[in-house]
């Protein structure tokens, strides 16, 4: 086989000293913008998916809580109705205990109502009542707990105001 001998480096003499670097054209610099521009479409694109994803998240878990706060309202019914077999009365505690715990680690929250300032925010009205006991505009009676997520209402409670 022939020995190929490769082309020696250029001597440093036989380079320019400074190499003029042309101005870009006004194609590649609306390329460029062009480029720029999709580039920050697409930033934006995955930001606004994040938070609809997040945000749908959230809602699809506040439609499941609500969906399920008549079951534990029925659980809180059962505990109430008197009963003679203590192990079935404690298998209804255990699951209540264990339902209000998952809501806990969801971040569902009971609205405290009993004997508060009404609120309309997060308590609806549907009895009135004159005492002498409770302060004005107190609630006298929860007929139906309300629960939030965050600050989101995901069912109002339900209430007998004194005025």
């Amino acid at each position: 086989m022939a020995n190929k001998k490769s082309k020696p480096p250029e001597a440093p003499e036989d380079i320019p000293e400074q190499a003029a670097v042309p101005e870009p054209s006004p194609e590649i610099e609306e390329w460029k913008d062009k480029f720029l521009r999709v580039q920050a479409e697409l930033v934006n694109y995955r930001n606004r998916t994040q938070r609809e994803m997040e945000q749908r998240w959230s809602e699809s878990r506040a439609d499941t809580v609500k969906e399920l706060l008549p079951v534990l309202d029925n659980l809180e019914r059962a505990l109430e109705t008197p009963c003679s077999d203590q192990a079935y009365k404690q298998g209804v505690e255990l699951t209540l205990r264990q339902f209000t715990e998952l809501l806990a680690k969801l971040g569902v929250e009971e609205i405290a109502a009993l004997e508060q300032p009404f609120d309309p925010q997060w308590m609806d009205a549907v009895l009135h009542e004159e005492s002498d006991t409770l302060g004005e505009n107190t609630v006298a009676q929860v007929f139906t707990k309300g629960y939030k997520l965050g600050d989101r209402v995901l069912r109002h409670a339900v209430v007998k105001v004194v005025n």
